[in-house]
């Protein structure tokens, strides 16, 4: 009885913390990641920069933030999860405002370094650290609930933003969102990340990971890597110009709206693989969902009209959140304990650093071959090769 009652508690334990790093997410993604996304049309309209000025900067806030996560497995074991995500929230908070506030193109290089290290701390390797160590069996389920706060965030911030925006302006919609984020989310990580998860053994916490020269030399974990950085690029290219794309034939409105269609589809193919995968093979299920997304890019890139553009914007949303909450579940079933949050880690620094030139590169097919059939035939190839690379990793475990 008594073991039952600790068990019981532990689980219930667990899932506090699964809502804790959804809140997490929510925030993370909602200025972190979509933020950026927000600032570059705001300041270029107010402070009449050039786009390739704001974009750089904030690419460097991606490049930055890939680098710190890399290392964000030492600092875990140096300070603890709770105080690294503390910190993280108040940073990510304060680089909104910084960003918010810029007067001078050089006053870009603080606010990417404060927003950068924010972001690093609140990011899909930060959930990782949050919700793997109180799960097992269970991992699927809590990390799809976990990450879905990063899906959720895309719907609420991006109206939020606009809206605070237009009332109030850049600066003072910062200042709101910049403070609600430590508010909401440093209370929560006080209390419920404060503590590790009970049934730890003693041995497991003293395993000395794997230097990271050796995991760079495993092709496992170059598989993985490859395969979700490519994945990504695809990803993150195409989201970044599915309006300009969708506008001829939708008009403006309808295209924004299709990004939430798409933010929605991934809620719910994330929350289906999660309840669905158990012991199934999650690298097949991941090169599953990535050729989806890629049958979903062609409809995207040869479809003209509503149904075709509406079935790609479908299938392509569908995968769009299994791409990052399928990393950590594949790195459980194949690398040892003390090795997982350093693999995550890292396939997530790889994967921003990859990432963060797709806008750019997008941009450039469209410009030269004037259409987007080039760049989104680039996104069906990568996500195809990417799917190709994830399936063949099996013969490595």
């Amino acid at each position: 009885m008594a073991a039952a009652a600790v068990t019981s508690t532990a689980d219930r334990d667990g899932w506090r913390v699964v809502w804790v790093a959804f809140v997490v997410a929510l925030f993370g993604w909602g200025i972190g990641f979509y933020g950026p996304a927000v600032y570059l049309p705001t300041l270029h309209q107010t402070r009449g920069w050039s786009i390739s000025t704001i974009s750089s900067a904030i690419t460097a806030h991606y490049l930055l933030s890939a680098a710190l996560i890399a290392w964000l497995p030492e600092a875990y074991r140096r300070f603890g999860v709770g105080r690294i995500t503390f910190a993280g929230a108040i940073l990510a908070g304060l680089g909104a405002i910084a960003w918010a506030n810029v007067q001078q193109p050089w006053q870009l290089v603080p606010a990417v370094t404060v927003s950068g290290a924010g972001w690093a701390a609140t990011s899909g390797a930060a959930l990782n650290a949050i919700v793997a160590p109180w799960f097992d069996c269970d991992r699927p389920k809590a990390m799809s609930m976990a990450f879905n706060g990063a899906s959720v965030g895309g719907i609420l911030f991006a109206p939020l933003w606009t809206g605070l925006i237009s009332v109030l302006g850049l600066a003072q919609a910062a200042l709101i969102l910049g403070i609600a984020m430590p508010a909401i989310v440093c209370p929560l990580v006080w209390m419920f990340l404060r503590r590790a998860p009970p049934g730890v053994p003693a041995s497991a916490q003293s395993t000395r990971p794997t230097p990271r020269a050796q995991l760079f030399r495993q092709p496992r974990f170059v598989t993985i890597s490859f395969a979700f950085a490519l994945g990504l690029f695809a990803q993150i290219g195409l989201v970044a110009h599915l309006i300009a794309r969708l506008a001829p034939d939708f008009g403006s409105g309808p295209a924004a709206l299709a990004i939430s269609v798409i933010t929605l589809c991934a809620v719910f193919g994330r929350s289906l693989l999660g309840w669905l995968l158990g012991q199934r093979d999650r690298r097949i299920a991941g090169a599953a969902s990535i050729l989806m997304q890629a049958v979903g890019s062609l409809f995207l890139a040869f479809g003209s009209g509503i149904a075709p553009l509406a079935a790609g914007c479908i299938l392509f949303g569908l995968g769009v959140g299994n791409l990052t909450s399928l990393p950590p579940l594949i790195a459980q079933r194949e690398f040892r304990s003390a090795d997982v949050g350093t693999v995550v880690a890292l396939v997530i620094a790889i994967n921003q650093a990859v990432f963060a030139f797709a806008p750019v590169i997008f941009g450039w097919l469209h410009d030269f071959t004037a259409s987007y059939v080039a760049a989104f035939l680039v996104a069906a190839g990568a996500q195809v090769a990417a799917a190709a690379v994830l399936a063949w990793g099996r013969r490595f475990r």
